[in-house]
């Protein structure tokens, strides 16, 4: 590739990305590209809406011979007419813009989609940006309109008089994706069966249908006894107790929250075998699940400790904890939210700090009330959970950590944890004594341990294992989590591991990533079987912070965004909602030394608000990741790294 000259960047250096051109450049960004389920999921999902809202009652899809699928419902019908604004039909306007749909004007909970999992608008436009060709047909005020999309550009929209009576509306979509975009071209049969059959369990009455041309098989759901019925299906042994099944939803009285919000659910023990767990919000699938499932969690302990309590239940040293309680337990939650915040635009995991308290607060009273009503049932689920936390406890006593003979051995600025059960600890290597001061304060002193490092760690990557010990950085962190320094291809011992997790936190700036990278390279040169074995991970601090005045009937609340993308797409969403941009306050953390305790523990520390992310090998091989690494981190490779930008810096979201 030819060097790029200075005097080449100019005003023409410079490209705009217009309409869904984004999407196309980066689908990444907007969509999962091993296959394109979750393109067709956003069709499905508009059609699961117009049910939600109580107008349909039939969802039918369609996959044809040629690889497209066609989504059919009887709900209202995406109107034809002309946008007061935009002054283009509204039908152009969902399909081909982003931030254009009609689930924004809900934060008093009196918009057409009051509880959509629709948030940012940007849901059939990235399925008509990722098809060679979208065909939309409306029913609507008696006319049939016929919509064409082709490589995402509206062709045309016909009208006639609709063949049905005017009572008969509703939207037909096909879709044909375009396989340059996704891993595979195919929409795999397992995941659009299971998305189907969870809408019909979540949609009383509604008739979900679903057709395989290829095969000529057709399967039509229709569940008349709801979650109870489909969870029951779905285990594969015996329940210890009759299902815990209930609901809680805001009413008038409710402080803090809109009304209708809220959740059902069902639970069921089983004390072996598989575990079936599944978790939604307003009909959008969170398979990694979020904020719902630990007020699902909370709620069952708080209500179990409770009940064990009053009847004398506990047994002596014996403490139990919530994962005792929720280890064994089977459930499908369904949460109504009005303004739900997701991780990402698939949406796979609800991040709403509000939702853990709306869901916790209606388990706990309405299991408190179920287990007082069941008392035999409620003694019986106490001796499993009792017997799970002993469980716990005989295999935490067989990684005992270091006592007092080898205390003294461990690094001075460690701030150790109180628990001796590797599969609950965890290490924090912070960034900087400032934010370990921040970490120390807002974590759980229980299970997790903090360990502040000072300025950049050595480049680890060319030094020989003897000699990765002269760094006293280096030397701490080793020391910490109790493993010697290993090769990929050693058999490792890694009793001696005193974390289940070992987290790095940093900044969530250039610096901070480059601490990240001399982390990561440490223990993928240094400490492989770690990282083979799930034991890394990446905590993933904000870097934005908005605060939202009370609105209505919501309170004033922080969202945190993890970076600039976030943050605009929030802003976008608000505004959509009603919020005046003017009085929205937008915050940037310096670093984590400028978070408050509290800030730091909900977005990074706590277990159920915080960002994650787990650190594998992946699939790539041995030998075109070391060569990867060797490019990135050697010190011999300054010329090839300067290629490598040429080639691919204009790739690069910079935050300088």
């Amino acid at each position: 590739m030819a060097k790029v000259q200075k005097d080449e960047y100019g005003e023409n250096s410079i490209k705009v990305l217009k309409g869904l051109d984004p999407v196309r450049e980066r689908p990444g960004m907007y969509t999962l590209t091993d296959n394109p389920l979750h393109i067709i999921q956003e069709v499905i999902d508009n059609a699961s809406d117009e049910v939600l809202a109580g107008f349909g009652t039939r969802i039918a899809v369609t996959r044809h011979q040629d690889g497209s699928l066609t989504i059919e419902d009887d709900g209202r019908g995406i109107p034809t007419g002309i946008h007061p604004e935009e002054k283009v039909p509204v039908v152009e306007l969902v399909f081909t813009r982003l931030h254009a749909g009609g689930k924004f004007a809900k934060a008093d909970g009196s918009g057409p989609y009051s509880f959509a999992g629709g948030l940012h608008g940007v849901g059939v436009s990235v399925t008509n940006a990722l098809s060679t060709k979208v065909d939309v047909t409306i029913w609507r005020d008696g006319e049939e309109a016929s919509v064409h999309f082709v490589d995402a550009k509206l062709e045309g929209i016909t009208k006639k008089k609709s063949p049905f009576p005017k009572s008969r509306t509703g939207t037909r979509v096909t879709v044909w994706p375009d396989g340059k975009y996704f891993d595979s071209p195919d929409v795999p049969e397992k995941g659009l069966v299971r998305l189907l059959r969870s809408k019909a369990v979540l949609l009383p009455g509604c008739e979900v249908v679903y057709k395989n041309e290829k095969t000529g098989e057709e399967t039509v759901w229709h569940y008349t006894g709801g979650l109870r019925e489909y969870l029951l299906s779905e285990i594969k042994t015996d329940p210890l107790i009759e299902p815990f099944e209930a609901e809680g939803y805001a009413d008038d009285a409710t402080e803090g929250f809109s009304v209708g919000e809220g959740a059902s659910w069902v639970v069921i023990w089983t004390e072996m075998g598989p575990l079936a767990r599944e978790s939604y919000v307003n009909l959008i699938p969170t398979p990694m699940g979020g904020t719902h499932e630990s007020g699902l969690r909370d709620g069952l302990f708080q209500a179990m400790m409770a009940f064990m309590q009053a009847h004398g239940l506990q047994a002596k040293n014996v403490k139990i904890l919530s994962e005792d309680v929720f280890s064994r337990a089977n459930f499908v939650l369904s949460t109504k939210s009005l303004d739900p915040q997701f991780q990402g635009q698939t949406k796979d995991k609800l991040t709403s700090r509000d939702a853990m308290k709306l869901v916790s607060n209606f388990v706990r009273a309405q299991f408190e009330f179920w287990l007082n009503d069941h008392v035999e049932a409620g003694k019986k689920l106490a001796e499993l959970i009792v017997s799970q936390a002993q469980a716990r406890q005989r295999q935490t006593s067989k990684y005992t950590k270091r006592k007092s003979s080898t205390v003294a051995v461990l690094p001075g600025k460690l701030t150790d944890c109180e628990s001796e059960d590797i599969s609950r600890n965890e290490l924090f290597i912070v960034e900087g004594d400032s934010a370990g001061g921040s970490a120390k304060k807002g974590r759980d002193k229980e299970f997790q341990a903090i360990l502040p490092l000072r300025g950049k760690i050595l480049n680890t990557w060319e030094v020989d294992p003897q000699e990765i010990f002269k760094s006293d950085t280096v030397h701490d962190v080793a020391v910490a989590i109790g493993v010697d320094p290993h090769g990929v291809d050693e058999n490792v011992d890694l009793k001696g591991l005193r974390y289940g997790k070992i987290c790095i936190l940093s900044d969530a700036d250039v610096d901070g990533s480059h601490i990240q990278v001399l982390l990561l390279t440490l223990f993928y040169r240094h400490f492989p079987q770690l990282i083979e074995k799930g034991h890394v991970f990446v905590a993933m601090p904000p870097l934005f912070r908005v605060d939202v005045p009370k609105r209505g009937r919501k309170a004033d609340r922080n969202i945190y965004c993890l970076d600039e993308r976030e943050l605009n797409r929030t802003i976008e969403a608000l505004k959509k909602e009603g919020y005046d941009p003017e009085k929205l306050t937008v915050s940037r953390f310096k670093g984590l030394g400028e978070m408050q305790a509290e800030q730091l523990s909900e977005t990074a520390l706590n277990p159920d608000t915080r960002r994650l992310l787990p650190v594998s090998l992946g699939d790539m091989d041995s030998v075109a990741t070391e060569s990867v690494m060797n490019l990135l981190m050697s010190g011999n490779e300054s010329n090839g790294r300067r290629l490598w930008m040429e080639a691919f810096g204009d790739r690069v979201e910079a935050d300088v």
